[in-house]
């Protein structure tokens, strides 16, 4: 049955769904409509652009979600112990409820990567830097807190793979804990 959608939002919430079950490569227009209950007329109304507009759109939304509740916090907050518990927290329950796949992970390894590969360096990026300003407002140099930041980042994302594999958020849980720890631990 298709429904009606009046809000281009609603739509992207629809198919962030489809996109992390199936990536984006498995995401047929047909399994879209399907999935989403949107009709193609309403599709191509919100995404002229077709399929790839529909990525764009989703990855728009979720990267402005880690701006507002993931990285600019870690960028801002005067308490940086504080901000990195936070976000780490922010981040398990994000990834948690939403079946354990980053989005921008999963697009940077599929056959349309280059179509996105800036949208994806930037968020990596972004979020690299914005824990590494925050670890460095916790008092560890430049370095040791770029450092920290790049193998939390790999860290999360890897607990992302493993907890999906397992079929156990837990597994993120453990992990984003664990990272969390190494990243507050005195300069070393």
């Amino acid at each position: 049955m298709v429904r009606t959608v009046r809000d281009r939002s609603d739509a992207v919430l629809a198919l962030a769904g489809v996109f992390r079950r199936r990536g984006f490569e498995g995401s047929s227009l047909s399994a879209i409509q399907e999935e989403t209950g949107l009709g193609r007329g309403s599709l191509y109304h919100f995404f002229p652009d077709g399929k790839t507009d529909m990525a764009r759109a989703v990855l728009d939304q979720v990267g402005g979600w880690f701006e507002d509740h993931v990285f600019v916090p870690l960028r801002t907050a005067e308490d940086a112990a504080g901000a990195v518990r936070t976000t780490s927290q922010e981040v398990t329950e994000y990834f948690a409820s939403r079946e354990s796949v980053c989005l921008f992970a999963a697009i940077s390894l599929g056959q349309e990567r280059e179509t996105f590969d800036e949208a994806v360096r930037t968020y990596f990026t972004d979020w690299v830097d914005a824990l590494a300003a925050a670890l460095g407002r916790h008092g560890l140099s430049a370095e040791e807190a770029s450092d920290r930041a790049e193998d939390a980042v790999a860290a999360i994302q890897g607990g992302l793979v493993l907890a999906r594999a397992r079929g156990d958020d837990s597994t993120l849980v453990r992990i984003v804990r664990r990272v969390q720890e190494r990243l507050l631990a005195p300069a070393g």
